[in-house]
């Protein structure tokens, strides 16, 4: 997505969104964090139904839009507990305690 195609989509979230603005706010953050950490580290940060929520408001798909591992990935200690496991799914669930984590380091 080009920075005026990133424009727009902001904007015209912002025109459209009703409710809560730290929602908003936090849909247009996870947008950019996205880019950087991708779209998989992310889903160790926030669950699925948020994510869902954020992709609605800007109308966009992180899975489309995202790398799945963006270049800062690896300060994500979720992102880096999960590459230590053989199912990466199981530990988005939650099926594997302890790597779901919002912590960068």
């Amino acid at each position: 997505m080009t920075q005026k195609e990133e424009r727009e989509m902001i904007a015209r979230a912002i025109k459209e969104f009703s409710g809560d603005l730290t929602t908003l706010e936090g849909a247009i953050g996870a947008y950019f964090t996205g880019k950087e950490l991708g779209w998989k580290p992310m889903l160790l940060v926030h669950e699925k139904r948020t994510i869902k929520k954020y992709e609605g408001i800007l109308r966009v798909s992180f899975r489309e839009v995202h790398p799945e591992e963006g270049p800062l990935a690896k300060k994500s200690l979720a992102w880096r507990a999960s590459q230590k496991i053989s199912n990466f799914w199981k530990a988005v669930k939650g099926e594997i305690p302890g790597i779901r984590s919002p912590e960068l380091q």
